[in-house]
């Protein structure tokens, strides 16, 4: 990841803070439209705290790209977390889906190609982390 890229995804994520709850909102209503057999997993979620977890960890990553040694054990963490959730590997691919169809509609036209793959490489690359920690 570049400097540009990770200062694209920072100052891209300043503008989706705050409208967080909406973005949580989309996130999920997305996720659960493009995979529904994730909808169950949180059956005994408040949906309005779990979006606002989701908010606080995905602020906690981006403010990390400049913390590399102290982000990556706590994305381990969380990955290892998310298999006693249920989460299985595949269930990321969509997640990264909604996540960035969520950045797309909560940017609108700031959503460039440049920020996309910005954020499609800072997902998969964290989210590669995930995995690796959980089931590997």
């Amino acid at each position: 990841m570049t400097e540009e890229q990770k200062i694209l995804v920072q100052s891209s994520w300043e503008k989706v803070v705050p409208i967080a709850d909406q973005a949580a909102e989309i996130f999920y209503g997305k996720l659960f439209e493009m995979d529904p057999e994730v909808k169950p997993l949180f059956a005994n979620s408040d949906m309005s705290e779990q979006g606002k977890k989701l908010m606080q960890m995905i602020t906690m990553a981006v403010k990390g790209l400049d913390k590399l040694d102290e982000l990556v054990p706590a994305v381990q963490g969380l990955g290892k977390r998310h298999v006693g959730y249920g989460v299985k590997a595949e269930h990321y691919d969509t997640v990264g889906a909604a996540l960035l169809d969520t950045l797309a509609v909560g940017l609108g036209e700031e959503f460039t190609p440049e920020t996309k793959e910005a954020w499609t490489l800072t997902y998969t690359t964290l989210a590669d982390v995930m995995k690796d920690a959980s089931y590997s």
